[in-house]
């Protein structure tokens, strides 16, 4: 193998996780549902308002409210690439943005796993995630919760190296790294509601970090001190905003919360069982998260990892062993080996909670999205695992030159053969077995998209009447599933609808509908 294999074998990852995320885009998913149409008409509003800010919002309340990061920088890609494309909004814009951090986590997992273990896990985790359909069909959509693992994995990233240069006698770079890694951590407070449990991982992972290395304990308080100031730089305005806004910050989250069912212990029980079953048994029904039912895993991914799990807790056990028989030289080797196993167990058990503490739609993909990055560095671990026993067997038989050539060559040959499995499993999944099903239509609103672009065929001069017949949550007086149409005919704002004669109705205002209008029923 030439010397820089593995920068090759990365390379080679991120182009696999690129074409994954961005390969027909604009086609795949079909339709708009109206979640991320409403992100895109936030969108459209703010950039409307330009080149004044007041459009930009922290937190955007509508929709059961959500952190505005997200829909902010979706208004920045509208702006940038509308322009090209006649100055007509179209759902792969606001879905672009999600691709891009769903490739930049990739990467962020192989830096993280090679630093909590080595290069060959690093490879294996990053690669599962590139072709894993659980992140692919994530990266694909315009949901805000795709930020929450990229600036979590790169959170970590940045403090584990931070902390490792406080033993660099002249080292300073651990500032930068802190200051880095804070501000990652902080924005991350504007992704999703289930990032607000991870100041419990930094924690986790400070107090095993300086526990381990107490003679550089200095640093190492000025490290998380500079760190932790950082975050809550990033994170200010919105602390600020939901110090203002109670009612915002707790939202959704008491009215799904299993504190609000009549048996909540049970149901927390219930709820954990199906978390974990969802892995390699039964996942999320939703064809909007998932091939309906089908497990998160990928099979192979999944029972490594499994060994990944096994080998961790067995890890952690018989390194507390050693510690408790003082082998202090067995101790030291295991050390960094140990800060990798607490962190993706810490991670691991917080990223559940805010799943099985929720009491709707278990097992949930969308909102357990924050333990992708731990499950597929678990995989990771168990598949360098396995490839080291086969490499042990295979130095016990004694072989001749010739046939270690030969068992060289059907050793690459296999791997070769593993690495296509996976890639057309990935394609298979995502582009075929889920994007070909009838569901999907239905799971994206392809119809009301539909309807919009019917509507933009019509004559400006030409009164336009949308009757919206379907329920949900109110937006501006308006339900929820009218927000497709709207973005499609980008006729959020009411001057908008007035410009483009374009109008929204509810069931009591049937009768007063102009009969030379045209109309279309939203159902």
């Amino acid at each position: 193998m030439f010397k820089n294999s593995k920068l090759i074998i990365l390379i080679i990852i991120l182009i696999i996780a690129a074409f994954f995320r961005l390969y027909n885009i604009a086609d795949l998913p079909p339709g708009l549902y109206p979640d991320e149409a409403m992100n895109g008409n936030n969108a459209l509003e703010a950039i409307s308002k330009l080149p004044s800010l007041e459009g930009f919002k922290i937190f955007y309340p509508e929709n059961n409210g959500r952190e505005g990061l997200f829909m902010n920088i979706q208004a920045v890609f509208l702006k940038i690439l509308m322009p090209f494309f006649g100055d007509s909004p179209e759902p792969w814009m606001l879905r672009l943005p999600s691709a891009i951090f769903g490739i930049l986590t990739v990467l962020g997992v192989y830096f993280l796993s090679k630093e909590l273990f080595n290069k060959n896990v690093a490879l294996l985790s990053s690669f599962f995630l590139a072709t894993s359909f659980w992140h692919i069909n994530f990266s694909r959509i315009g949901f805000r919760a795709i930020m929450a693992p990229f600036f979590l994995v790169w959170a970590v990233y940045f403090l584990l190296v931070s902390f490792k240069k406080t033993s660099s006698l002249n080292s300073k770079f651990y500032i930068l790294n802190s200051i880095i890694g804070g501000l990652f951590f902080g924005l991350g407070f504007y992704s999703y509601i289930a990032y607000r449990v991870m100041p419990l991982l930094i924690a986790v992972i400070f107090f095993y970090y300086f526990y381990q290395n107490r003679e550089f304990a200095k640093k190492l308080w000025a490290a998380i001190s500079i760190y932790v100031i950082a975050a809550f730089i990033a994170a200010l305005p919105i602390g600020i905003y939901f110090l203002k806004n109670p009612a915002d910050f707790f939202g959704r989250t008491i009215q799904i919360s299993v504190g609000v069912s009549q048996s909540p212990i049970k149901d927390l029980a219930i709820n954990a069982v199906k978390t974990l079953g969802m892995f390699n048994f039964i996942g999320d029904g939703n064809w909007r998260h998932n091939i309906a039912n089908a497990p998160e895993l990928f099979p192979v991914v999944g029972i490594l990892f499994i060994i990944g799990i096994i080998i961790t807790v067995k890890s952690l056990i018989q390194n507390s062993k050693i510690k408790n028989q003082n082998d202090n030289s067995k101790l030291e080797n295991e050390t960094n080996l140990n800060l990798g196993f607490w962190t993706l167990f810490s991670w691991f058990i917080l990223a559940m909670l805010p799943v099985v503490i929720s009491n709707e739609g278990i097992p949930h993909a969308l909102r357990s999205i924050l333990l992708i990055p731990p499950a597929v560095i678990f995989a990771g671990v168990g598949g360098v695992w396995l490839i080291e026993k086969i490499k042990n067997q295979k130095s016990k038989i004694k072989i001749t030159i010739q046939n270690s050539k030969v068992l060289n060559f059907a050793t690459y040959t296999l791997l070769f053969v593993i690495i296509v499995l996976f890639v057309f499993q990935a394609y298979y999944a995502y582009f075929i077995q889920w994007g070909k099903n009838s569901n999907v239509q239905g799971a994206f609103a392809a119809d009301y998209v539909q309807i919009g672009k019917e509507l933009n065929a019509l004559p400006k001069e030409l009164p336009k009447y949308v009757l919206v017949q379907a329920g949900g949550v109110n937006v501006r007086g308006i339900p929820m599933p009218a927000q497709t149409v709207m973005f499609i005919t980008d006729t959020f704002t009411f001057e908008k609808q007035i410009a483009k004669n374009i109008f929204y109705v509810l069931p009591d205002k049937f009768n007063q509908i102009p009969k030379n209008a045209y109309t279309v029923v939203i159902k």
